[in-house]
């Protein structure tokens, strides 16, 4: 039974329920089959933002109960425990029952280990839902206001009309100098290292 299919049993087992909701953008992989199966079932229960509330939460605790994480990632658990584990957490948390078989569903699969990106896949589908465009951009070093600001104006241009820009920005100083824009699922590279990498090929194949 396919990943959708499993998540949609939780709240019919009819043919005509168990349907996938088309999510505003495709997202891939493994991960990407959980989360957007995950965003149908919430959005035949119309619960989309309150699934969005309860990953949230679920992926703050992660980030500050150490203990909580190390029995996630803990082999010697059986998955039937950490079943019955997120019910309890399920009921006392008074989750939603799709993110609560969201939960149980990846402790059954042995995956609990991929939660925090399929949270992060559930928030991009649910950007896309209200018409945000998830941008990052990636510089060796920190952006100033003013450049930001700039950058940030000119992105907004590549938007359709309705929608809106999230940006956020990282630093790796492995890229030397420019930058790595991602803007939905468009990919630029534009960074001093990729730059040289491609001067070092051309060179290496002309020898």
């Amino acid at each position: 039974m396919s990943v959708s299919r499993i998540i949609a049993r939780t709240f019919s087992t009819s043919p005509a329920a168990q349907q996938l909701v088309k999510p505003p953008i495709q997202v891939f992989g493994l991960e990407g089959r959980y989360a957007t199966a995950l965003y149908s079932a919430a959005s035949k229960q119309k619960a989309l933002d309150t699934v969005e509330k309860d990953l949230i939460s679920f992926q703050g605790l992660l980030k500050k109960d150490a203990a909580f994480v190390d029995f996630i990632k803990n082999p010697s658990i059986k998955r039937k425990d950490k079943v019955e584990a997120f019910k309890a957490i399920g009921k006392k948390a008074n989750l939603n029952p799709a993110t609560e078989n969201l939960l149980t569903l990846l402790a059954e699969n042995g995956r609990l280990s991929k939660i925090n990106v399929i949270i992060n896949l559930y928030k991009q589908l649910m950007a896309a839902n209200r018409g945000e465009v998830v941008c990052e951009v990636i510089t060796a070093i920190p952006l100033d206001a003013e450049l930001k600001t700039k950058l940030e104006s000119t992105l907004k241009r590549l938007l359709q009309k309705g929608q809106t820009i999230l940006l956020t920005t990282k630093v790796d100083p492995s890229i030397i100098g420019g930058m790595i824009v991602s803007v939905g699922d468009k990919y630029v590279d534009m960074s001093v290292a990729s730059k040289i990498k491609m001067y070092t090929d051309l060179i290496q194949a002309a020898a």
